[in-house]
């Protein structure tokens, strides 16, 4: 019954981004970085990094806490408002208590201090690609999800949030005025285009889609339950 994943185009290779406006920083962690095996990019400052375009490749960022136009901190905040999925590590040279509890709290992977450990940089670097490759995954199964659920008529989608909320199919049909056998042959065809194994596959689909059942969980009166696409 599962439809065929939809073709993925081939993962840009991963990158590691670092901002650090001491040169000799820079050319130090993009020597080692390099060596690792990894692309890399490095900038002066916050705001030349901001500007830089991105591809969807798993990267993360290797981020200085003190930086002359927009320091490391407000940065990570700034990408949270943008709702950025790109892990950062935070380096710094005079790192304390409060400071690293707000890196942290706020998402940060690793808060290292200069001199830094090859060792724990590289590792803090592996453990933050492996953190956007499985995002990025995350993002292309939900993309595709979108993608089978706007296939879906509008008919469908309404057999399919009253269904989700576990309703059986003649309350469907009364929900809807439909027939029971109509609420069949539409079941069928949302589980078919969704590739949905079973009802809880299905309901567990709707769910990550934001589809929502009525808010008691039970029926309206017929005529009166209307289904929203809930994706922009």
């Amino acid at each position: 019954m599962n439809q065929k994943a939809l073709p993925v185009a081939p993962r840009p290779a991963p990158v590691v981004f670092v901002v650090d406006d001491d040169i000799s920083v820079r050319e130090s962690l993009e020597a080692l970085i390099r060596f690792a095996g990894w692309q890399t990019i490095t900038f002066e400052s916050a705001h030349q990094f901001l500007a830089h375009p991105r591809e969807a490749a798993p990267s993360c960022l290797v981020l200085d806490v003190s930086l002359p136009d927009l320091n490391g901190l407000d940065l990570q905040k700034r990408m949270a408002l943008e709702h950025a999925q790109l892990p950062i590590i935070f380096i710094t040279g005079y790192g304390d208590v409060p400071m690293t509890v707000q890196a942290m709290k706020a998402g940060a992977v690793e808060f290292l201090t200069k001199p830094l450990s090859d060792e724990a940089l590289l590792g803090a670097i592996r453990s933050a690609l492996e953190r956007s490759e499985a995002a990025l995954d995350q993002e292309a199964k939900l993309s595709e999800l979108r993608s089978r659920y706007v296939s879906l008529s509008r008919r469908e989608m309404e057999v399919m949030t009253l269904v989700v909320s576990g309703l059986l199919n003649k309350q469907v049909g009364d929900e809807l005025g439909i027939s029971e056998i109509t609420v069949k042959a539409h079941r069928g065809s949302v589980m078919r285009k969704m590739g949905a194994e079973s009802l809880p596959d299905l309901v567990h689909m709707a769910a990550r889609l934001g589809v929502a059942p009525p808010r008691d969980g039970s029926p309206s009166r017929r005529g009166r339950h209307r289904t929203g696409v809930p994706l922009a």
